[in-house]
């Protein structure tokens, strides 16, 4: 029994193919690694200081999407951020989420003025809720409480206000209507 499994086993030894540490030979193989050394020196760079540079922009983008007041200074430091390898991009990224409080307590928002030109193109295209509307009219008055508004936000909080009034109106218009003929003007 311990011969035929030792005969066995030379049998399978020796009938065995020789093992090969790659599916190419000869010009294939040196082909492929010259295709592939082209690719490590010259694309391999290129994505990843495209990494680098998308994720180093990435606290800028995020500033500007929640209206931060200090976009430019978290631009700013992103860009530096870059020249010092890295160093200062997760105080750019924390800059970015963090809410400020001493600029809401100076200016009266933690908002950027692009998030009031905004709300202000949605007013006037009509897609503002009515919440965001009084949000947005309660932010400006604040402002305006701590200091001059910029012309921009006056002539809108001076909008907002025309709209108010014109609502208060209408309303005061549509409780005083007598009955017999606000039905008549449904009905028309």
């Amino acid at each position: 029994m311990l011969t035929r499994i030792l005969a066995a086993a030379m049998v399978l030894a020796l009938s065995a193919s020789p093992a090969r540490a790659s599916f190419l030979s000869g010009e294939a193989l040196d082909t492929f690694a010259d295709i592939l050394a082209l690719v490590v020196l010259f694309v391999v760079p290129v994505v990843v200081i495209v990494l680098f540079w998308i994720v180093h922009v990435l606290p800028e983008k995020i500033a500007e999407k929640r209206h931060h007041p200090q976009t430019a200074a978290i631009t700013t430091l992103c860009l530096l951020s870059l020249v010092f390898g890295g160093l200062l991009w997760p105080i750019a990224w924390l800059w970015a989420y963090t809410k400020p409080v001493m600029h809401r307590m100076a200016y009266g928002t933690d908002k950027h003025e692009d998030f009031f030109d905004e709300m202000a193109e949605k007013h006037r295209e009509g897609k503002l809720l009515r919440e965001e509307v009084f949000h947005l009219r309660e932010e400006l008055e604040a402002m305006e409480a701590r200091g001059a508004l910029p012309p921009n936000l006056r002539n809108l909080k001076d909008e907002l206000a025309r709209l108010r009034l014109s609502e208060a109106q209408s309303r005061a218009d549509a409780s005083n209507t007598p009955p017999a003929k606000a039905k008549s003007d449904r009905a028309a």
